[in-house]
């Protein structure tokens, strides 16, 4: 994963620790440039991946042993029921449940494990240098990226969407405009972002958004 990856993550970390109404006050977003105060949102962003980390392994902890109860079930139905047909779609969806319950621990995992390696590398100096950049150009041009970004919502508003959604297109658009990051690039990383953070419908939003934004600035 390369440190561009790492930093603008961790600066999706940094972002999310500042609340909704700290957001839409200016003076409060310029005070945020200070270095100290930059610092301190990387030491809160970095406390809250490592209970992010935790609580997903606890749920996958926990949908694991959910799926093998579910599945201890099915075979106790199985057992206990014999030639009763009837009593067949109990077990089927004992089944199911168990395997889709198996399912979301392992993609829990699969998601959390990539968690400590961010943690790790957080620690290198290039990737603490790049995350504060890129929040701070966030911080910085925050009305600028909203307003552009706006342009291209298609009847929509980008205060509508979900914090981490609107974070995640700031720090795009900032990768392509201030970083000198190819378009696809951007798109496919801040699509990876949404993997992780978001949900379908974000991830769906996203890709359409910066698509079009991307159109948009290569033409102007």
């Amino acid at each position: 994963m390369q440190s561009r990856t790492l930093a603008r993550e961790l600066a999706l970390l940094m972002l999310g620790q500042i609340s909704d109404r700290d957001e839409r006050q200016a003076e409060t977003a310029q005070r945020e440039l200070a270095d100290s105060a930059l610092s301190e949102l990387l030491h809160r962003a970095l406390a809250g991946l490592q209970e992010h980390v935790r609580e997903a392994l606890d749920h996958s902890a926990d949908d694991l042993q959910n799926a093998q109860q579910a599945l201890l079930d099915s075979e106790l139905q199985d057992a206990g029921q014999s030639a009763q047909e009837q009593q067949l779609p109990k077990v089927r969806n004992h089944l199911r449940e168990g395997l889709a319950l198996a399912e979301s621990a392992l993609n829990r995992l699969s998601a959390g494990l990539e968690l400590p390696r961010l943690l790790m590398l957080a620690d290198q100096q290039e990737v603490r240098r790049e995350a504060i950049a890129r929040t701070r150009a966030v911080l910085q041009n925050r009305q600028q990226l909203d307003q552009r970004l706006d342009q291209v919502m298609e009847g929509w508003r980008l205060m509508r969407l979900p914090r981490i959604d609107r974070d995640i297109l700031r720090l795009a658009a900032v990768d392509l405009e201030t970083f000198g990051t190819p378009a696809a690039v951007v798109c496919n990383e801040a699509v990876e972002l949404a993997h992780r953070y978001s949900d379908e419908q974000g991830r769906r939003m996203i890709h359409g958004v910066l698509r079009r934004f991307t159109t948009a600035e290569s033409r102007a």
